[in-house]
């Protein structure tokens, strides 16, 4: 057989061999540093048999599949080595991640002290090198094997597993595990590795089976690896917006308010009220009028929208329809109000595209474990539109409202930051969505083309769809790698016709419009906790709730500093003024630690000639200015939605 390496050379063998004998021959060094193969493109185990001529390329920890592997190879010393610490913990599921990897247990919660045991044995396993060892059994006897093992969740799994599915299980001395594999060929080959935290974790996500125990972990080749990730980790924490946000003062929670109910501090208010006149000044530029709906609406409408049928589990309902009362429910969106904005008066072809705009407050029902911070929450206020258009529009509409999208996030200094994802229906779950499937993909392959013509690059997801309609989804990892959707993009061909929604066309004939549901900025709590971690509380000067904060050198210069501060609020500056009687040194770090973009101190010099002294987070000590300079500068700073570079200052 002959084998086409990655650098195009080749190698020729009379007989089958394992891909790992093969990096062996190969160079004894990349067999020890092997971790996985690639035959023609499919990431396969080390011991697998090749017997036909193929392109292999040998998988290294350099490689981001051969790290998954090993990072795969190490949730499986994690649970040996929760077996021997904890002997009655239950095995769930332990896949590797982008971070590393996790395993979940039945088991009590796991405190900083247990994790730190576990990792010492971690350690002794790691030292004792077994060897990885693959073997599969029948589907009975792979059952009994697990049930002789007292672990039902690894029985639960063989038993979903297809008629015809292959069975497999890795041994590494005396632990056993269930698993497809691939894996190492030694627990000696894993050099660095760390536990992290653990946490709850439902089994299979659903809140009404048991909840586990779950550790995260992480793993690299190199010890220097793992030591820059460990760093990076402590960034993280002082990044997270649910720690940062309450420091600040931005939002805070209560238990007897409820989860996932956050209340918005003043600060947080404030730039929340910035984003939403921001984003309504720019709707209302590109074409949009504005409505204002009900918070609530009689169980009738969500019927005709199907909201009833496919979404009644996350909405809260008020009334009981068993007594036959009248029930109603909080809305979880706005799209059928508006649908009967529209159906007020009969609409010509002339009058679309109709584009209605809404600062829309919304109430889902979520699970008590998806709740988090302000990513997900249970009210929220989203920036929420639908467009109204004949099928000639489609195209231009739809990348309108990526354009106003995009738009949205360079200004936030967010654009970098995300992917975007076309997300289908499921064709294999027909009964979850509208229409038919040949709509389906008439509206899939017309977004698609959409999105190519505009050059954007994304990636499909079966499963993902509204009920209603595909979406492009722009998404974004918050600073633990958790993605989540910031924007959505929606064409619906389909909810026109529950609502017997028509226009007049230049035939005189009515017929359905097309709807494109959006949002232009998201969710206002999303972003905010976005911008937290994005800027690690550092905002831009046009988002700061506090801009400028006025420091007078001593009492006697309190009067000045006073007018200072009315004269920057004339102009439209947040700014606040520290009058107390404290040191200007403690003032001005207190100012830098609480983030603020600029600081002026005024004293003898600066009443005596109408000067500042700037200081920044930009430049630092900026020297004086006139006044009416500083505010020309700060001013267009703000109006322009500058985003301005930072000074690197240890904040001790």
């Amino acid at each position: 057989m002959k084998i086409t390496l990655k650098d195009g050379s080749q190698k020729e063998y009379a007989a089958s061999m394992s891909i790992y004998d093969i990096a062996f021959d190969i160079s004894e060094g990349l067999a020890r540093m092997a971790c996985a193969g690639e035959v023609n493109g499919k990431v396969c185990d080390l011991r697998q048999e090749i017997s036909e001529d193929c392109e292999l390329n040998i998988l290294t920890a350099n490689d981001a599949e051969g790290l998954q592997v090993l990072r795969h190879t190490t949730s499986h010393v994690l649970a040996e080595a929760v077996k021997r610490v904890f002997p009655d913990a239950k095995l769930a599921i332990g896949p590797s991640i982008d971070t590393g990897y996790y395993y979940d247990f039945e088991h009590a919660p796991f405190t900083r002290e247990d994790l730190d045991l576990i990792e010492a044995e971690m350690k002794k396993i790691i030292k004792e090198g077994n060897k990885l060892e693959r073997f599969t059994l029948a589907r009975e006897e792979a059952v009994r094997f697990m049930e002789d093992k007292q672990e039902p969740y690894k029985v639960e799994l063989i038993r979903d597993l297809p008629e015809d599915a292959v069975i497999s299980f890795y041994s590494q001395g005396d632990f056993v595990d269930l698993c497809a594999g691939p894996h190492l060929m030694s627990t000696k080959n894993i050099k660095a590795f760390k536990l992290i935290s653990s946490s709850g974790a439902y089994w299979r996500g659903k809140s009404e089976n048991t909840m586990l125990q779950r550790i995260y972990g992480t793993a690299f080749n190199k010890k220097e690896e793992l030591a820059a990730y460990l760093e990076h980790l402590e960034d993280i924490k002082k990044r997270d917006h649910n720690k940062l946000g309450r420091e600040m003062e931005l939002f805070t929670t209560v238990d007897v308010i409820g989860q996932g109910l956050p209340l918005m501090m003043p600060k947080g208010t404030k730039m929340i009220q910035t984003l939403q006149r921001w984003i309504e000044d720019e709707e209302e530029r590109r074409g949009y009028v504005r409505t204002k709906t009900p918070l609530m609406a009689k169980k009738d409408l969500y019927v005709i929208s199907d909201h009833w049928a496919h979404y009644k589990e996350g909405m809260f309902v008020l009334g009981d329809e068993e007594k036959e009362e009248e029930v109603f429910a909080l809305r979880p969106m706005t799209c059928p109000f508006q649908y009967y904005v529209y159906k007020n008066s009969q609409k010509s072809y002339r009058d679309l595209p109709l584009r209605y705009g809404e600062t829309s407050t919304l109430f889902r029902n979520e699970d008590s474990g998806e709740m988090h911070g302000l990513t997900r929450v249970r009210q929220f206020t989203i920036s929420e539109g639908h467009l109204i258009v004949r099928p000639d529009q489609v195209e231009e509409e739809f990348k309108g409202c990526i354009d106003l999208a995009k738009y949205c996030l360079t200004t936030l200094g967010l654009a970098d930051d995300v992917t975007y994802r076309l997300s289908k229906w499921d064709p294999n779950n027909k009964a979850k969505y509208m229409g038919n499937e040949e709509t389906w993909n008439y509206v899939q392959d017309t977004m698609r083309d959409i999105l190519n013509h505009i050059g954007i690059k994304f990636t499909e997801a079966d499963g993902e769809a509204a009920f209603y309609g595909p979406k492009l989804d722009i998404q974004a990892k918050n600073v633990y790698g958790k993605e989540d959707t910031m924007i959505t993009i929606q064409l619906d061909m389909f909810i026109a016709e529950r609502f017997d929604m028509t226009y007049i066309d230049s035939n005189g004939e009515k017929v359905r419009p097309y709807i494109i549901h959006r949002t232009s900025m998201g969710c206002y709590e999303r972003t905010l906790a976005w911008l937290i971690e994005k800027y690690a509380g550092k905002f831009p000067t046009w988002l700061c709730p506090e801009q400028v904060r006025v420091l007078p050198i001593s009492e006697k210069y309190a009067e000045y500093a006073k007018k200072v501060e009315e004269v920057l609020k004339s102009n439209g500056v947040l700014a606040t003024l520290d009058n107390r009687s404290e040191k200007i040194g403690y003032k001005i770090r207190e100012t830098r630690l609480a983030k603020v973009p600029y600081m002026l101190v005024v004293g003898q010099k600066e009443e005596e000639d109408g000067l500042v002294s700037v200081r920044s987070r930009f430049l630092g000590d900026e020297g004086q200015k006139p006044l009416s300079q500083f505010i020309d500068e700060i001013t267009k700073e703000i109006r322009t939605k500058e985003i301005r570079k930072e000074m690197v200052v240890e904040e001790n």
